[in-house]
């Protein structure tokens, strides 16, 4: 009885919630919807001063070693066993799997065509929480998420020449892996912290990620530019760990369908900054498809 009481306390919040708490969980969630969609750029900038695979692993030590201080300095309790394999889950698909598969793409792919892509990422993790809770979306839930990938897909063949590119196909890869671990992430914000959820995930991944920092900064030449410093500090700080702590308390507090509705902003959002930050051109295929995809999303949201 315990575990189901704690499991909807989010859902209660958001819907019982004085209105001043409700406009502060939705400046949070925007937060963390701002702090990701810079997480494309600033991959960009630190592959000017990193290898793909430093980059991954230093990002993550980083992150890790912030996470853990606040777990310590705070007194986190150690997470219970059953709630282990959602934390693999979550270290899995957020904390390497997702990192490690866009780096790979943009180091081939403009920021822009990445965020495009990435923009299913809302679409995608609703089907692997339709399919993880066992609920049964409507038959217009269905059509706007097959609309919304086909649009994608389209983009992605007529900007890749009339075929998938290497770059597309870890993309693809870094879709389903996040959404996993966003799935089970969500899942265990319901009966631990949110911030928690990703601290144990990036702590956990420690005796992975030193080991793989000291191998790719042993092979990888290191260039350290400002750019560099900066695009690492921020994947790290700014997008690992602060961006999914304020996302997740946000998310508890007006519930996951209206925090889901914001993310409906983030390729867009990144598509602005890779103008202004990395002076990427694209056309207007790009923001076109954009639209579409906020479109099929905001219609699965309805349903």
């Amino acid at each position: 009885m315990r575990v189901q009481s704690s499991a909807t306390a989010p859902t209660s919040i958001a819907v019982t919630a004085p209105r001043e708490h409700r406009a502060l969980g939705t400046g949070l969630a925007a937060l963390g919807v701002a702090s990701f969609s810079l997480t494309f750029p600033a991959t960009a900038w630190g592959l000017e001063g990193f290898g793909p695979w430093s980059l991954v692993a230093v990002r993550s030590v980083l992150a890790a070693l912030v996470a853990g201080g606040c777990l310590l300095v705070l007194r986190a309790r150690l997470p219970q066993r059953r709630h282990l394999p959602g934390l693999a889950v979550v270290a899995l698909g957020v904390v390497l799997g997702f990192p490690m598969l866009t780096t790979l793409a943009l180091q081939t792919s403009t920021t822009a065509h990445a965020a495009v892509v990435v923009g299913l990422l809302p679409l995608t993790t609703a089907v692997f929480s339709a399919v993880r809770t066992g609920s049964r979306p409507s038959r217009r839930f269905w059509l706007a998420a097959v609309a919304g990938a086909a649009a994608v897909l389209a983009f992605t063949i007529g900007q890749s020449g009339g075929a998938l590119t290497a770059a597309d196909a870890y993309l693809f890869a870094a879709l389903l892996v996040c959404a996993a671990g966003y799935t089970e992430g969500g899942r265990l914000a319901r009966v631990m912290p949110g911030w928690q959820v990703i601290g144990w995930a990036l702590t956990l991944c420690l005796p992975l990620s030193v080991p793989a920092a000291a191998v790719a900064l042993a092979y990888e030449p290191v260039h350290l530019t400002a750019h560099g410093i900066a695009g690492v500090l921020w994947v790290a700080l700014g997008s690992q760990f602060l961006g999914l702590v304020v996302w997740y308390r946000g998310m508890a507090v007006i519930g996951i369908p209206r925090a889901s509705q914001l993310q409906l902003a983030q390729p867009l959002l990144t598509l602005v900054w890779s103008a202004l930050l990395l002076g990427e051109h694209f056309t207007a295929a790009a923001p076109l498809t954009a639209v579409a995809v906020l479109v099929c999303i905001a219609v699965t949201q309805r349903s």
